[in-house]
């Protein structure tokens, strides 16, 4: 099991992350630790995606993030599975959200490469996947003037 600290991404930074994935009405979006559950609260209620799934290890937000995703009423659209995004199939995800250590990144491509079909999005808030090429990279500021970066790759045109 890897420890990656919970450090909320700030909601314009969310936004950017699905509006650099083109996320819609087609999209089965997953975040990977998704912590409160914001990311499938905005893909779902402002992208309109298809459907949301987090992955969330630690009990305390697993929980969060259900309580959330019940008191916005997307029930239908959004889930949260509890247990290791290591160990969780993503293959039906057409885009992954995650905010994660590059360390954690590099661990992950594999199992990205194998699961996720071509021209899946992968968006990472701050951090890179060490071998990846992106397509494109967006500098965010946040509510408090704070500059983050949202990396964009694209399965099939990342290497």
């Amino acid at each position: 099991m890897v420890f990656v600290p919970f450090v909320p991404t700030p909601y314009p930074v969310v936004r950017a992350m699905l509006k650099a994935a083109n996320a819609g009405p087609e999209d089965v979006v997953y975040d990977l630790g998704c912590g409160d559950g914001r990311i499938l609260v905005v893909a779902v209620k402002e992208f309109n995606v298809k459907k949301a799934v987090g992955i969330e290890i630690d009990r305390e937000k697993y929980k969060l993030a259900l309580l959330r995703i019940k008191d916005e009423g997307i029930e239908g659209k959004a889930d949260v599975i509890h247990g290791d995004f290591f160990e969780v199939d993503i293959s039906d995800a057409t885009v992954v959200t995650m905010f994660l250590l590059t360390s954690v990144n590099e661990m992950l491509r594999p199992k990205l490469e194998k699961e996720l079909r071509d021209g899946a999005r992968v968006v990472s808030h701050e951090f890179r996947i060490p071998g990846w090429r992106p397509e494109k990279i967006i500098d965010v500021r946040d509510d408090n003037g704070l500059l983050h970066t949202v990396i964009l790759y694209v399965k099939g045109r990342h290497l």
